[in-house]
């Protein structure tokens, strides 16, 4: 059963997200695993890897946190990229998966289970911290979760995650022709959410504008830098849930807001 509510907490919210990515990592990591490897750093469906794109800059020697990391195939391939990684998330049965791809490549990294709202380190611990599709459009108050990303960045340090493209939230979420009919409002920032056969809250995920995310960045103390959005690329076939080739090319499905913090 699928709504959008106007009624969920961020105690709902963490509940209903550990649960649903704690049961759901299994079948995550089989259908989705080959994709990002266990030593890559995969920004998105689009395929754009930091191997190619750099929006990290120069990470040798730097102090990073990954955050929202779930199997840590990020955090693995900037270990390898010599640099000192901290793979964090907030579902244990992701870091299984993270702990089995460590056993299969060779490369560690330290792996802590925490909320993105209390983050378990000091002020200025890092250099950089970066997600992939983690934690941000996962927790109610996303403006809560920039300071605290702040908090934890020394000054000048540099903040970089993907989400999905804020305007996707007009469309429903099929690859297919119906996926490319706007039937949302845009400004509607109301979660989507869905719950189980007993009414219980199963998954959610927040949307925000372009305008609401600047808008959290420069509050918490950043500057946008850049706003990527990748283009589907040539020969890249693969359907990853509403990303497909159809959609693709016709307008983004993913936003990478490279920021620094001032």
């Amino acid at each position: 059963m699928t709504e959008i509510s106007r009624t969920v907490t961020e105690d709902d919210t963490r509940r209903a997200n550990r649960a649903w990515w704690d049961l759901d990592a299994d079948e995550y990591q089989d259908e989705h695993g080959t994709f990002l490897g266990d030593v890559d750093f995969v920004w998105c469906p689009e395929r754009l890897r930091e191997a190619d794109a750099r929006l990290l800059g120069a990470v040798r020697g730097k102090r990073i946190l990954e955050l929202g990391a779930g199997a840590a195939a990020g955090a693995r391939w900037l270990a390898r990229e010599g640099a000192d990684v901290v793979a964090m998330d907030l579902s244990a049965g992701m870091l299984r998966h993270a702990r089995e791809a460590e056993r299969r490549s060779g490369v560690t990294t330290p792996l802590v289970q925490a909320d993105a709202l209390a983050l378990p380190f000091r002020a200025g611990a890092f250099d950089i911290v970066c997600t992939a599709f983690g934690a941000i459009p996962f927790v109610a108050d996303s403006a809560a979760a920039m300071r605290e990303v702040a908090r934890v960045l020394r000054p000048g340090g540099t903040w970089v995650f993907s989400v999905t493209h804020p305007m996707r939230w007009v469309f429903w979420d099929e690859p297919d022709e119906s996926g490319l009919i706007a039937r949302n409002s845009y400004f509607d920032r109301s979660p989507y959410v869905e719950r189980d056969e007993d009414g219980r809250l199963s998954y959610l995920e927040q949307h925000r504008t372009v305008g609401d995310r600047v808008r959290e960045l420069v509050a918490a103390g950043f500057t946008l830098r850049d706003l990527v959005e990748p283009e589907w690329p040539e020969g890249h076939e693969e359907i990853w849930g509403q990303w497909s080739p159809l959609r693709g090319r016709l307008f983004p499905g993913t936003a990478i807001f490279v920021c620094d913090l001032r």
